[in-house]
């Protein structure tokens, strides 16, 4: 009886060992199936219709090599003047405001002054002693070739009527200057005030005084920019200066105003340093009519010194899990679905839609990869 006993028991034993065996096996082949199949990712016909999504190749483009610049949008020297006046007095009119446009010749600012008034009564009295000095001194001159006057009297009216002159040609230069018609003074029309007048057309950027403030020639009144012509004032650092050349196309953008991707080229490369090791880069706009550019606006600009052939793939295609860049190519496909595998891409750098594939030679020529909806199933 033991003895049956005892083989009942050994037979059990046994059996439950081969059931444990065989359970192992079937977990180690379900777990080898799991780690062949946990990278695909199966898209039916209809889905991937309903989508949206695209298949694609690795596409050979022409990137563009390189400098990013920052810089501000201006105007020529000569195209930004600076309103002061040449006599002290105080503002008796200023009828515009910032953001007006003026033309050139059209008043800006009335300044009144007595000393006006001086100034023209000693143009005046020298102009009535020319007459009367002049011919002292033609008399003179006759007089002394006759040698009938001595010399002394002849250089005394030569030096008064000389020194007339000059006072007079430079306090005529003085009122034309202030803009004071000389015709008027002459007439006996003397006025305390002066008319400023816009030396340039273009659009009132600055007001520094108000009616009834006193300027000195000094003071800066007004600022007139002409905008009709702008353009780039870049900064690039040292060591990238020896790559610059003229014609050299640059793509910019305001980042403050807009996302657009405006165009212009390299037209003057400065000489001397800046004090932050930096060189200015003058810039002309393309279709600069076409923009309503403000002087100082901030940019950034991009100039491109070469371009080369990389193959690519769409950003779209992309896709950053965990800070590591993947895509999904094409593995197989049947009738009603497609069966897309997850590998991982080396990216070198991304320019407009388009990204370069540092490890693209990895990858047949004829690789498909899912350009578009790959978003919708890594990032899941």
């Amino acid at each position: 009886m033991k003895r049956i006993l005892y083989k009942i028991i050994t037979l059990s034993i046994t059996i439950s060992l081969l059931n444990c065996a065989n359970k192992e096996k079937s977990v180690i082949k379900e777990t080898t199936t799991t780690k062949e199949t946990k990278n695909v990712i199966e898209v039916t016909k209809a889905q991937f219709k309903n989508s949206k999504m695209v298949l694609g190749t690795l596409e050979e483009k022409l990137f563009p090599t390189i400098i990013r610049a920052n810089g501000i949008v201006d105007v020529p020297p000569e195209n930004k003047a600076i309103i002061n006046a040449k006599m002290g007095g105080y503002i008796k009119k200023t009828p515009l405001l910032v953001g007006d446009k003026v033309t050139k010749g059209q008043a800006l600012v009335t300044i009144e002054n007595p000393e006006f008034i001086t100034l023209q009564q000693n143009y005046m009295e020298i102009k009535g002693q020319l007459s009367y000095l002049k011919s002292n001194f033609q008399r003179q001159k006759t007089m002394f070739s006759e040698k009938i006057t001595s010399q002394k009297s002849f250089l005394k009216a030569e030096s008064d009527y000389k020194t007339a002159i000059a006072k007079y040609n430079g306090l005529e230069k003085q009122l034309k200057i202030l803009n004071i018609s000389t015709k008027n003074v002459a007439n006996g029309n003397f006025t305390s005030e002066t008319t400023i007048y816009a030396p340039i057309s273009g659009s009132i950027t600055k007001i520094n005084v108000n009616r009834g403030s006193y300027v000195s020639p000094a003071s800066i009144i007004m600022e007139i920019v002409d905008n009709s012509h702008i353009h780039l004032e870049l900064s690039v650092f040292e060591k990238d200066i020896l790559k610059i050349k003229k014609n050299q196309k640059i793509n910019f953008k305001i980042p403050e105003a807009s996302n657009n991707i405006f165009n212009a080229e390299v037209h003057l490369i400065g000489t001397a340093l800046e004090n932050n090791r930096t060189i200015k880069i003058h810039a002309h706009l393309e279709n600069e009519s076409h923009n309503n550019f403000l002087i100082g606006m901030f940019v950034e600009a991009e100039i491109i010194i070469d371009n080369i052939l990389e193959k690519s793939l769409p950003n779209e295609t992309i896709v950053m899990i965990d800070e590591t860049p993947y895509v999904l190519i094409l593995h197989k496909e049947d009738k009603e679905k497609y069966y897309f595998e997850q590998k991982e891409v080396i990216l070198k750098e991304s320019y407009g839609k388009y990204m370069i594939i540092k490890n693209a030679d990895t990858f047949l020529p004829k690789t498909q990869f899912l350009t578009k909806g790959a978003y919708n199933l890594l990032g899941e």
